[in-house]
């Protein structure tokens, strides 16, 4: 129904940086390489935010010694009240003597409470100092290959590649599974297009080969300046052989065809068919002479007709071979 070009392109792709800055330490992939989401595939210098682990685990030790001394202080203040209240009681010691081991024991509370918070202070600064040298492990966010690399080991590598002699990303790549064809349609044709219908893309890298797809979306808007629509054709399987930005042509198909349709055809003009011995023949020159080659017709296509035999594509074959031209007669191309 329709005709049109574009491009192959992973609908699925990222940059992989850090969200630290730091040295290029370790790099783990090369152009080509399949990785698994969450893999590690390249290392920053982790030395200084491991010191500041360390650090803070050391600060964590530190609040939990001072919550045990505090808790200890709790039970002592604890225990020295109810011997004063009991004390008081039996008018032993004044009341001047409960009120300062009450305000002992209150004491002792905030401590605690204190402590408590000191350790939970202190854990979150850990937390946030594992999160600083995990960020120096560079992962894979989704299963793919990896396109290009953008730095090597000792490149500096920042999220702000404004930085002089930085690197913003470390290397691109993309998820296989989601290549489609980008292809552009002229607005005037829109009413022969829409989502679910049948396509068939042809790659100039690939041009023997034929791919079955479907429009899977079209982006709803147009643009301005050529007038047309993004249109999105998936393919029905990915074959390993298609790669990202490759020249692409879309069939935009009436309905559906089959992996027997797709079968390549030899085809000649219906003129260079003839009739010898109640056989259907193609006159073929080889080494400048006719041979005679039996085939059997079949469908037409287009102007010409489909034929199978020993018929190469490619072979020149006489057109309107007169009775006279016998097989094996030389015969010359005409100018």
């Amino acid at each position: 129904m329709l005709n049109s070009t574009g491009y192959v392109v992973a609908q699925r792709k990222a940059a992989i940086s850090s969200k630290a800055s730091g040295r290029l330490e370790w790099l783990g992939v090369a152009e080509g390489t399949r990785v698994k989401a969450g893999e590690v595939i390249a290392r920053l210098d982790a030395r200084d935010v491991a010191a500041q682990l360390d650090a803070a685990l050391a600060n964590v030790m530190v609040a939990k010694a001072a919550l045990e001394q505090a808790e200890a202080e709790n039970r002592d203040a604890a225990v020295s009240l109810k011997r004063t209240q009991d004390l008081v009681a039996k008018r032993f010691l004044a009341e001047s003597a409960l009120d300062q081991a009450k305000a002992r024991a209150d004491r002792a509370v905030a401590g605690v409470a204190s402590g408590k918070a000191a350790l939970v202070a202190a854990g979150a600064n850990s937390k946030n100092a594992r999160v600083a040298v995990d960020y120096t492990q560079i992962r894979a966010p989704f299963d793919g290959i990896i396109l290009s690399k953008s730095a090597n080991v000792g490149d500096l590598v920042t999220p702000f590649s404004s930085a002089a002699d930085s690197k913003g990303s470390v290397v691109s790549m993309a998820d296989m599974s989601t290549l489609e064809v980008e292809a552009d349609v002229a607005e005037s044709s829109l009413s022969k297009i829409q989502v679910g219908q049948p396509a068939e893309v042809t790659l100039d890298a690939l041009p023997d080969a034929r791919f079955r797809g479907s429009v899977s979306r079209m982006v709803p808007t147009v643009d301005r300046a050529k007038a047309t629509v993004m249109t999105k054709v998936r393919f029905d399987a990915i074959d390993p052989r298609v790669l990202p930005e490759m020249s692409a042509k879309v069939s935009f198909l009436s309905q559906p065809i089959t992996a027997e349709q797709q079968k390549p055809l030899t085809a000649v003009s219906p003129e260079a068919l003839a009739q010898r011995d109640g056989r259907t023949v193609v006159l073929v020159v080889r080494d400048g002479k006719a041979v005679e080659v039996p085939v059997t017709p079949g469908s037409r296509i287009a102007d010409l007709t489909a034929i199978s035999g020993e018929v190469k594509t490619g072979e020149k074959a006489v057109l309107k071979p007169g009775t006279d031209l016998k097989n094996g007669a030389i015969v010359k191309l005409a100018k």
